[in-house]
């Protein structure tokens, strides 16, 4: 699997929708997916690249946890030397074989190890880098700082963590504007009224998002350095956080 095709998967009405999961047809459409679906996704990527360029050490690892199909991953590899091993983590197998398929003619792609695995239970050690992007909002919310503790454990000197996650907003003015501008964004993008509708149904179920204060006061919490906001847009935000 080496293409993506059209995202039109929450045009079909076929009964009730089902909550959202990572399976073979999202992983089947998920870069067109990504793209109608999350403002300024390939400028996130492409920074973060930008980033393990800059604090990538030789001997050490990159993570990509929650790869899907390795946007992430590809990028880091592009950006890092020889001697940097990259680590891409995701639960669902038909991400895996698809980030697979993408690696098979990169140069350099024997520096990646792929894993299938809950990202939880894997060990992350010696790493100058750690990227979640658009992961944690997956994860049970009890277990996130639990999660952030061992990135930061696994983090060598001046490591950093990429985090990237939509956001939860309030009822103000501002956080209507911005949940009404996004699903402007998916509409100039072609989808219809019915898509918008289903895939949130489907994934108000999976997808718990944190508001930018929780974020902040997690990473603290996880012993985390610091931290700065270093992208937004709409309601997606990216911190890098550092030991």
């Amino acid at each position: 699997m080496t293409h993506s095709d059209p995202d039109d998967l929450f045009d079909r009405p076929l009964g009730p929708i089902r909550p959202f999961e990572f399976d073979a047809d999202v992983a089947r459409v998920f870069p067109d997916m990504v793209r109608r679906s999350v403002p300024g996704y390939a400028e996130l990527v492409g920074l973060s690249g930008l980033v393990a360029r800059r604090v990538a050490q030789p001997g050490t690892r990159c993570y990509d946890l929650g790869c899907s199909l390795g946007a992430v991953t590809r990028s880091i590899l592009r950006q890092t030397g020889p001697q940097v091993e990259i680590i891409a983590l995701d639960n669902a197998p038909a991400m895996i074989d698809g980030l697979r398929a993408r690696l098979a003619d990169v140069p350099g792609a024997e520096r990646v190890e792929a894993l299938c695995a809950d990202i939880r239970e894997v060990p992350i050690e010696q790493a100058s880098l750690v990227v979640s992007n658009l992961t944690l909002q997956f994860i049970p919310a009890p277990a996130r700082l639990d999660l952030l503790g061992r990135i930061r454990a696994g983090l060598t000197p001046g490591g950093v963590l990429i985090l990237a996650e939509k956001i939860a907003v309030g009822q103000d003015r501002g956080g209507a504007l911005l949940t009404a501008l996004h699903e402007d964004f998916k509409r100039a993008n072609g989808y219809s009224e019915m898509a918008i509708s289903a895939k949130r149904t489907a994934l108000e179920r999976v997808l718990v998002p944190d508001s930018i204060e929780t974020h902040e006061q997690r990473l603290a919490e996880a012993g985390f350095a610091g931290a700065t906001r270093w992208f937004q847009s709409l309601n997606f935000v990216a911190w890098l956080a550092w030991t």
